[in-house]
């Protein structure tokens, strides 16, 4: 159970972020679901009747994160966890020799600037605030959690911006866990395989039985809910610490 947990989730009103703030709120859990302003975060939060908030959030805004981290201690009093799920993705290759184009620099930026900054910018700025918390028996006062992907580790093609701006969530994963274990705040960072999420929705069936006869065990793609229960876990269980953590049904994604 979360009944003492207070959690901000990015990306909180589709996907990943979604299925996280809909069981943490089943676990007992007081949540700020913070996405676009465009998203659905505050109908989402009217669902969950005073038990979640919207707080209109671009991750990549230091205002944004700090009137949503006050909204968390207006409302709730206090910041126990944060789930980074907020993240874009693009596929173009290094170059198209067919059409004799080079991968836009901008879209390269826009990635990186929206899952690796705006990940570390959600880290540095919530950090402050779990660490008014009173530390419990271990002296721990909160636990950050990040959203990396397997394409981390064995990218595609195309997906350059996307891989790299994952590997650095990976790579930045160990460094801040040390930094932050002097003030009793761990961070974990989960990389998600094929997830049914808007994204993958949006493919032909076809398509979507395709990706699945891609993951060894179970052959379906991974429910929104399984990520939450690891997210879970990863908060109730204090050993886990500076550690990226595989979530994929054993896929390895091919060239």
């Amino acid at each position: 159970m979360l009944k003492n947990t207070v959690a901000l989730v990015t990306g909180g009103a589709s996907g990943l972020g979604r299925g996280t703030v809909q069981r943490f709120v089943k676990q007992g859990a007081k949540v700020v679901i913070a996405d676009l302003p465009s998203s659905k975060g505050q109908e989402l939060a009217d669902e969950l009747r005073g038990q979640a908030v919207f707080a209109p959030t671009d991750v990549t805004s230091t205002e944004d994160v700090t009137n949503a981290l006050k909204l968390a201690k207006d409302k709730f009093g206090k910041l126990t966890s944060v789930v980074n799920a907020a993240g874009i993705a693009v596929a173009f290759k290094t170059y198209n020799f067919n059409k004799n184009e080079p991968h836009h620099l901008d879209d390269f930026v826009k990635v990186i600037t929206v899952n690796t900054i705006g990940t570390f910018n959600v880290i540095r700025l919530a950090a402050g605030l779990i660490g008014e918390n009173t530390p419990n028996e271990d002296g721990e006062r909160g636990v950050i959690i990040n959203t990396a992907s397997v394409a981390a580790f064995d990218g595609q093609v195309g997906q350059a911006a996307y891989s790299a701006s994952k590997g650095g969530i990976v790579g930045m994963t160990l460094p801040i866990a040390r930094d932050l274990s002097k003030h009793g705040i761990r961070v974990v960072t989960i990389a998600p395989g094929l997830f049914d999420t808007p994204l993958l929705q949006a493919l032909p069936d076809k398509v979507r039985n395709f990706l699945s006869k891609t993951i060894p065990f179970p052959q379906r793609l991974g429910k929104p809910d399984e990520y939450a229960q690891l997210a879970q876990h990863i908060i109730e269980n204090p050993l886990l610490n500076g550690e990226t953590i595989r979530l994929d049904g054993a896929l390895r994604m091919p060239a």
